[in-house]
């Protein structure tokens, strides 16, 4: 008896569709549970506090950076410039300039940090260990970060000066527009991406490498000490990167305070120009300037910055799940 065969294979009937059927994309607008908005909202919040908190040494390192104006500066330490400001100016000219970074730490940092993990989710390709990824997006997140709060920096170093001749920041935003022109807001920019670029690249990738290694070495409290973490991890990372890039933050403040109590005026924004300039008044010692209250700031800076952005991601996390 010839055996039947029967085909099993599953029939497919074509179905036509609607004209004005399109299929539908699905785009995953998250990253770590968050969406775009609550990166940004974490990071004001975390650029704000970080900025408000060190306001004080921000100011100390800015006039170490410009003791002596176009002559020669004399040898005086962190503790005198204290002191002298203290005894003239009161506890009040250390947050002299403070509403200027008020208003521009926010809105920086809250793209900062967007930017940086967008960047890191798609350049570390699902590999959350790789350093260079971090570099990387730190890189692109300075670049954007820099072009909002650059304007409002260079206020903030005008009216943290000794003997300053702005009433405030509107007084001193109406009299740069009329007597410099849109451009002198700018006159840093270049030589603050590149001092930041390198900064953000070390910083991130210290951060995140500190992480991981203060994390792996007790897993099992992992939970508990995430915040110490964070903090510690943070604080290692910003003194680190703050040491590296001085000489450039001294560009930056020589050419963000030019013309101004007595400093040089540079007849070009050129970095190389500055470093020569300051190196032939000061001695290579010059671009040093301010390297103490720059550790001292960046290395507690950046321990709240990062404890308290990592605090506000913790808490849109379980504001989304409970939403779920």
């Amino acid at each position: 008896m010839a055996a039947t065969t029967t085909d099993a294979s599953p029939k497919f009937r074509h179905v036509q569709q609607p004209s004005d059927y399109r299929p539908e994309i699905s785009v995953n607008s998250s990253h770590d549970g968050l969406e775009f908005w609550q990166f940004m909202i974490a990071g004001s919040i975390a650029g704000s506090v970080e900025h408000m908190a060190m306001f004080p040494v921000d100011t100390l390192k800015t006039r170490m950076q410009v003791i002596g104006g176009s002559y020669p500066a004399p040898s005086i330490g962190l503790r005198q410039v204290l002191g002298s400001l203290l005894k003239v100016e009161g506890p009040a000219g250390l947050y002299r300039g403070i509403a200027a970074m008020g208003l521009g730490a926010g809105p920086s940092h809250a793209v900062y940090f967007s930017v940086y993990e967008l960047c890191k989710d798609y350049f570390s390709a699902g590999n959350p260990n790789n350093s260079a990824a971090h570099a990387v997006s730190g890189v692109f997140a300075t670049v954007a970060s820099d072009s909002v709060i650059t304007p409002m920096d260079m206020v903030k170093q005008r009216l943290q000066l000794k003997s300053t001749p702005y009433k405030g920041v509107v007084d001193c935003v109406k009299r740069v527009l009329v007597e410099e022109g849109i451009q002198a807001f700018y006159a840093s920019y270049r030589t603050t991406v590149v001092m930041n670029a390198p900064f953000t690249a070390v910083h991130f990738a210290t951060y995140e490498a500190a992480k991981r290694g203060l994390s792996e070495m007790s897993p099992e409290n992992a939970d508990d000490e995430k915040l110490v973490v964070h903090a510690t991890a943070g604080a290692v990372a910003g003194a680190f990167a703050a040491a590296v890039t001085t000489p450039l933050d001294v560009v930056k403040t020589q050419l963000q305070c030019q013309g101004v109590c007595g400093c040089d005026r540079f007849s070009s924004g050129s970095i190389r120009d500055v470093i020569k300039t300051v190196v032939k008044k000061d001695g290579y010692n010059g671009l040093m300037r301010g390297w103490i209250p720059r550790m001292l700031f960046h290395a507690p800076a950046a321990a709240i910055c990062w404890s308290t952005y990592e605090a506000a991601k913790a808490f849109f996390e379980e504001l989304n799940g409970r939403s779920n």
